[in-house]
Parts: C-alpha cells; structure tokens; sequence
C-alpha cells in the first residue's frame, strides 16, 4: 500500500512530501541522497528489496523530499543558505514529519528508526542524535557526514548545530546525550568504488566518545557506493533492529 501527502513547511518556506509504504509494523524514515525526492527509493528498487519485511508487518517505510540535500549540490545558493536550509530542515523533520508518522501509526510515542545513504546517512544519523526522544535507532550506509568542504569557509551556527561531527564533542551531559545513550546506531560501508569510510569512522569514535553504542560493518569490496548495496544492506539491518 502506497500514500502520499505533501504541505507547505513553515520552517523551510516550501513544500514537502511525505510517501508511505505498508500497512503496519515498526516506522522507518528513510532520507534520499542529496538529489533525491521522496518517491527516489522506490524507483531506486530499494522499496522492492524490503517488500518482506513490510508484508510481514515489521516494517512501515515512510520517505520525506531531500530538499536540503538537493540545495547543497544545486550550486544556486550560498553556503550560509544551504546551512540555514540544513538546520530547517530538521526542524521541519522533528515538528511536522515526525507528528505526521506518528498521526499515521496512531501512537505518539513509538520511536522511529531513521535510515538513509550517502548525505541520506547524514540525515538519518543527525536525526537520531538531535532527536533520540522520537528516534531509537539510525542506519547509515555510505555515509557522508562531513559537509565542512561546502561551506567555502562560511561556518556558522547553523551549520555547527546541524553536524554531529561538530557539536557533538561539546555536548555536555543532560537529557539529550542521556536519551541518546539509550539508542543505537549503525554505520555500515563497502570496500568498493567510490566509497570514504573514514567519516563513518571518525562518527563512531565520536559517538563511542561519548558512550553512545554503535556498531562499524564494512562490507566487501564488490559492494559500491550505489544502490545494489544500499538494497543489501537496508533489508539486513531493519530485520535485524525492527
């Protein structure tokens, strides 16, 4: 079963949406790569790959628009505007999407798991750690979780705020970082083309730092920064964590 709703979010001044997959089952987000839309994981053949799990109803798949994603690799905007979209943009993922989940699943408090690849990862992984109170685990694959070398040196709050890699190492003990010591993520990553497991690392540790559990998978090297793996991976680990 496929759904779909759309709104005009007030905190990035435009229009999302919002695709379901599934009848039932543990709610999983799923962020699309940096050019992607909404419906991009269906027609990347990834919705097909979890077809299993939400038959038996274990899983339900939402997807939202990558609309920051889309804003950094546009080259249209400024980086000061691509940081403030970025920090926007979660805030319209914690005050709308994730009501909209919840209003779907009719249950306010069943945590999310966040899931994406490439600056997907990114999102899934920055949601988990700004958010643990709705989110109980992320599942990054391939991730790419420093953006600092598109800034062109304009670091600001926003951007600071919105990167793990960057407040995370500030973050002092308290409800956040308490909650947050209760999920768990996983950075997952093949051996093949085109892939930089040096940030999932430089994560991990981070996170490890701060007592955060998580597990590092490394892949083999016939698995690509791409969609064939991205199709292995998810099914694997939303069998293993939903």
């Amino acid at each position: 079963m496929k759904d779909a709703s759309h709104w005009y979010s007030q905190p990035i001044n435009q229009h999302i949406r919002l695709v379901r997959w599934g009848h039932y089952g543990t709610p999983v987000l799923l962020f699309p790569t940096a050019g992607g839309d909404a419906e991009e994981v269906e027609r990347f053949g990834l919705i097909e790959a979890l077809g299993p799990l939400m038959h038996d109803g274990r899983i339900k798949v939402y997807s939202c628009d990558s609309i920051n994603g889309q804003a950094w690799i546009s080259g249209q905007h400024s980086a000061r505007h691509c940081s403030w979209l970025q920090n926007a943009f979660d805030t319209t993922i914690y005050r709308e999407v994730v009501p909209a989940i919840h209003a779907d699943c009719r249950n306010d408090s069943l945590p999310i798991i966040s899931a994406g690849a490439s600056i997907g990862a990114y999102n899934a992984l920055a949601s988990l750690c700004r958010h643990p109170d709705v989110f109980g685990c992320a599942i990054g694959m391939s991730g790419t979780y420093d953006l600092e070398k598109l800034l062109e040196g304009q670091f600001n709050d926003d951007f600071y705020f919105s990167s793990p890699l960057h407040y995370l190492p500030a973050l002092a003990d308290g409800p956040q970082l308490s909650t947050l010591r209760e999920r768990f993520a996983v950075f997952a990553f093949g051996r093949g083309r085109w892939e930089n497991p040096d940030q999932s690392w430089r994560l991990a540790n981070l996170l490890g730092d701060k007592g955060v559990p998580n597990r590092v998978d490394e892949w083999g090297p016939q698995h690509d920064h791409d969609w064939p793996a991205w199709r292995e991976m998810l099914p694997t680990y939303l069998n293993e964590l939903a």
